[in-house]
């Protein structure tokens, strides 16, 4: 479950309780009965409306209306969800790159997209521009640059830029958090000794290779 509750509506101010209006249903709590009309838990939601400062920000900049053709949008945001390893900002935007008219066969693509000759050289730049950003901590290699530079303007550079790292934002926090889509448990523990294996039988370290006697 989310590592912080929800507000309730009960609990909201009036301008967070017509944002509840706009993604719940009218006068419905969705702390008490959770669940987007989109079909999310809608957690994200409920936890940010603590700090409704903050869930505004979040949608200070529109990325539907931003000024830049929304497939190739989407198909920057489907990769950032998946190399930030969100499965809530991967599943969405793959929801929204359909409704841009992506073909399926570049959704399909967008985690294998090094290997995938479904793109045209504009989307493998700006799918080679989130991974620079995302995978290397913002080194881009001059050629990748290039390539946006030659097919788009300087002004929607710094809209892909943006919105890139603004949905990073989003990914790394709802996996934090453990909300909508990310709310998993941790799957790198340990494994443990099998049953019929008894402790007499594996000493401490019993499961470890030995070390071999250094030779002179």
């Amino acid at each position: 479950m989310p590592r912080i509750e929800g507000l309730s509506r009960a609990d909201a101010s009036p301008e967070i309780a017509r944002r509840y209006d706009e993604v719940f249903g009218e006068g419905r709590d969705p702390v008490r009965e959770p669940g987007t009309l989109a079909g999310t838990p809608g957690n994200w939601w409920t936890v940010w409306a603590r700090v409704p400062g903050i869930l505004g920000a979040f949608g200070s900049y529109s990325y539907r209306s931003a000024p830049i053709d929304p497939q190739l949008r989407e198909i920057a945001l489907i990769r950032t969800g998946y190399v930030r390893q969100s499965q809530f900002v991967f599943s969405q935007h793959c929801k929204s790159g359909r409704r841009a008219g992506l073909p399926e066969a570049k959704i399909a693509a967008i985690p294998y997209w090094t290997v995938a000759d479904v793109f045209s050289p504009l989307e493998r730049a700006v799918l080679a521009y989130v991974d620079g950003q995302m995978l290397e901590s913002g080194r881009v290699h001059d050629r990748v640059f290039e390539m946006l530079k030659q097919h788009l303007s300087d002004e929607e550079i710094l809209i892909f830029t943006y919105l890139i790292n603004s949905y990073s934002l989003h990914a790394t926090a709802t996996r934090a958090l453990r909300l909508e889509f990310d709310d998993v448990p941790e799957r790198i523990i340990e494994v443990p000794v099998p049953d019929d294996l008894s402790d007499s039988k594996n000493p401490p370290g019993g499961n470890q290779p030995r070390a071999h006697p250094i030779r002179e």
